[in-house]
């Protein structure tokens, strides 16, 4: 999920070769000159004839001249046809390599998703929501507030990630881009006490292209924290960050989210990220990066050194290539085990939802649903921590929702 909106961010055959044999003659006789038995013509006197001429040096005993070229071309379509042989077995040996083992990821991922959630993993009532940016431009107003109120009080939401970016690449931030932040942030807290809005920053990593963020630059990272301090002074109840694409290991991330940590506890605000995937197999993140150019995932290492840092990290578990739903539902419930196995029990971990809907290589819309999502959130939580408070289940986007998406989450996580 990209600052962007929606989400963007970052799974013949030949015969042989025939060959035709040396043309060969037999030699002739004629009738009445030959004795019985020989196929040699004889002299009319009855003396022997004169012998035939000896065979050349370069001519064979099985057609001369002609019957040597014919051997050579049998030789080279022999060759040929052992190329072709050692083509097609090679070609079969780098199919397998690639698909037995996505063959048995996706089996397993269907497996993960059989069996049934255990009782009480319901929400916690600290789910989260992102919104878009049109809640602090100006195009929303008190109406629009009262029908999003109305809505949001039958659920567990208690957490609004509110698009105010995106930052410069040099980490600042316009204040022309959020006129009505502080008109949001008092109609929240007025028409849905508890609920806490969030500063949603973004922007465009320079990780895989020229263009971009580098969190390299201490200038950076220190336009970041001003950033951060800027919006707290709004009146925003915390930060949440989203820059992407965040590559594993990068510990000029670490150092900015300490650096921000510190202005946030200060304010007795809240820090959150989103976070990419982690690792579905270890190191694959380092494989993709390899043949795709995008490492997409985190280690399970390192997204534990970002959960340690942040008061929120909500997992973007959408967007994973998955075909269908059941391996969809599958993954987001092995990401939620790896997750929560990494998650400090003071650091509030969210599954994302995936409140948008298109057809591409990377999200398939009838593969990934709120449905198999939910599911898979509540199976993965009963697996690995099912009594754990510290959870909930964040929706991305809400001017893409759809009633379906509001009532698979009702129905599936909230009850």
């Amino acid at each position: 999920m990209a600052d962007t909106e929606p989400g963007n961010t970052e799974p013949g055959s030949t015969g042989p070769g025939s060959t035709e044999p040396g043309n060969t003659e037999p030699r002739s006789t004629e009738p009445g000159n030959t004795e019985p038995g020989s196929t040699e013509p004889k002299a009319a006197d009855g003396e022997d004839g004169p012998p035939g001429a000896p065979a050349s040096d370069d001519e064979s005993g099985t057609g001369g001249a002609g019957g040597n070229r014919d051997a050579e071309g049998e030789a080279e379509a022999t060759r040929r046809t052992r190329r072709r042989t050692r083509i097609r077995r090679t070609a079969i040996a780098v199919l397998l390599v690639l698909l037995v083992p996505l063959l048995t990821a996706e089996t397993a991922l269907r497996v993960n998703y059989m069996g049934d959630p255990a009782d009480g993993t319901y929400t916690r009532n600290r789910d989260a929501m992102w919104l878009g940016h049109a809640w602090v431009d100006g195009r929303k107003d008190d109406a629009d507030l009262a029908a999003f109120a109305r809505r949001v009080k039958a659920t567990g939401i208690r957490d609004l990630y509110v698009h105010t970016g995106p930052m410069e690449h040099d980490g600042t931030l316009p204040k022309s881009l959020y006129p009505k932040a502080r008109w949001l942030v008092d109609a929240v807290h007025r028409e849905l006490p508890g609920v806490r809005v969030q500063a949603f920053l973004g922007d465009v990593l320079a990780t895989e292209s020229p263009d971009g963020m580098r969190l390299e630059k201490p200038a950076t990272r220190a336009a970041v924290v001003d950033s951060a301090r800027q919006v707290l002074d709004v009146g925003y109840d915390g930060v949440h960050l989203d820059l992407e694409p965040l590559h594993s290991g990068d510990g000029d991330y670490l150092s900015l989210l300490d650096d921000v940590r510190a202005v946030t506890r200060g304010r007795d605000a809240q820090l959150s990220v989103a976070a990419h995937q982690i690792d579905p197999l270890p190191g694959f993140h380092s494989f993709w990066g390899t043949v795709a150019g995008h490492p997409k995932w985190w280690s399970q290492e390192f997204f534990g050194q970002v959960a340690r840092r942040v008061d929120q990290i909500a997992v973007m578990s959408y967007d994973t290539m998955q075909p269908l739903e059941s391996l969809y539902g599958g993954y987001v419930a092995q990401q939620t085990s790896l997750a929560l196995e990494v998650t400090p029990p003071t650091t509030h971990l969210l599954m994302g939802l995936p409140f948008y809907h298109e057809n591409r290589f990377g999200h398939w819309n009838h593969a990934e649903t709120v449905a198999a999502a939910v599911r898979g959130v509540r199976l993965g939580l009963s697996r690995t921590d099912a009594d754990r408070e510290r959870f909930g289940v964040a929706a991305y986007i809400d001017f893409a929702a759809t009633e379906q998406d509001w009532a698979s989450y009702r129905d599936g996580w909230v009850r």
